[in-house]
């Protein structure tokens, strides 16, 4: 018996489809190979604003991430009914601070914050005297910051458990399985697992599956680390206007220190943990915030960020196909629920809770 739907991916974006599938009625296989997945290796951030980390490496698609604002405040209203739906997910909607040291990288904040509010973004520039206010711990280099009311935070161990206990009480079958191609955009199914439509979310690996898409896929191997437990202070999600650098603390009070510093391998090798990125990225978290300089790091590893053009790429591969995509454009872990959710209604002919149109695979076409 055919299935309504196979999601390939077993990440957040894959899970939030084959949930969002299931609670319609439908009968759903999640596959998924098992190695080098990018969700299970999150930190947790839940970004709206835009990143000066992308910025500074892709500024030509600036305009692709400014204008993909609205999903990004949309995805974060995604994961608040998902945190009521799931039962917890140690979801915190505080805010973000991009942090300044310079009177020039203020006046980059500033631009920033005007493009963003256009864009229905709640942020406000914060200088030292009311930074001070609202996050003591930070050291005494900084000038100011952008606060934008719209972000927040997650625990994804916690949200990722909650997550597959949520399928297999709505019996989605699991099967590990290394998926390396799909019928063409016509037809239904895999080569092993038939189905009525067919919805790639293999991050990284969405790519090789979909030669008739042009669309760049590559794995971006990053570095993370974790402290152990101290007071809970950051209550903010923490950038930098110009450094790479994220800061949030977990309510266990253990600190997540990441920020885009790379990490070894990707594609079929399992990313591995550069000494040197450890060092320099602790480091910087350090100066930023003192207070955490004492906390010792129990932990680091590394996982798979999925860059592709900072817009999101929602719905079939062709009109009328039964073959159908669910790719973030990036912040992935972010945007991963409101796209799986979004590209699932389209797959089976159900109203969508974002306009799809905007993200449509039709750009990538060859």
């Amino acid at each position: 018996m055919a299935d309504d739907l196979v999601v390939v991916g077993g990440g957040i974006t894959g899970q939030a489809a084959a949930l969002a599938a299931a609670e319609a009625g439908a009968r759903v296989t999640l596959i998924d190979w098992g190695r080098n997945a990018g969700s299970a290796a999150n930190a947790g951030s839940l970004h709206v604003q835009m990143q000066s980390r992308f910025l500074r490496l892709n500024p030509h698609l600036a305009e692709n991430v400014e204008r993909s604002l609205p999903l990004y405040r949309a995805a974060v209203a995604e994961w608040a009914r998902l945190d009521a739906a799931l039962g917890g997910v140690e979801m915190s909607r505080e805010g973000g601070l991009m942090l300044a040291e310079t009177p020039a990288q203020m006046a980059f904040l500033e631009t920033k914050a005007a493009r963003e509010r256009a864009q229905g973004l709640d942020v406000d520039l914060l200088d030292r005297g009311a930074l001070d206010r609202i996050a003591p711990y930070l050291g005494p280099g900084l000038v100011g910051a952008e606060l934008c009311r719209d972000e927040g935070k997650i625990n994804p161990l916690v949200a990722n458990a909650r997550m597959t206990t949520r399928l297999e009480a709505l019996r989605v079958r699991r099967v590990r399985d290394r998926i390396v191609s799909v019928t063409a955009e016509q037809a239904e199914g895999t080569d092993r697992y038939p189905a009525r439509a067919v919805l790639v979310a293999a991050a990284w690996g969405s790519g090789a599956l979909l030669p008739m898409l042009a669309m760049p896929t590559p794995p971006e191997p990053l570095h993370m680390n974790i402290t152990e437990a101290g007071d809970y202070r950051i209550r903010h999600l923490v950038q930098h206007a110009e450094r790479s650098i994220t800061l949030k603390q977990f309510r266990s009070g253990q600190v997540v220190i990441g920020g885009g510093w790379p990490a070894e391998g990707g594609a079929d090798g399992t990313p591995a943990v550069l000494s040197r990125s450890m060092a320099a990225n602790v480091a910087l978290a350090g100066r930023i915030a003192p207070g955490i300089a004492g906390l010792r790091v129990i932990r680091t590893w590394a996982g798979l960020n999925t860059p592709v053009d900072g817009k999101a790429t929602i719905g079939p591969v062709a009109p009328g196909a039964a073959l159908h995509v669910a790719l973030p454009g990036d912040a992935g872990y972010t945007l991963g629920p409101i796209v799986g959710r979004a590209a699932a209604a389209v797959a089976l002919g159900l109203e969508p809770p974002v306009d799809p149109a905007p993200y449509s695979p039709e750009r990538w076409r060859q």
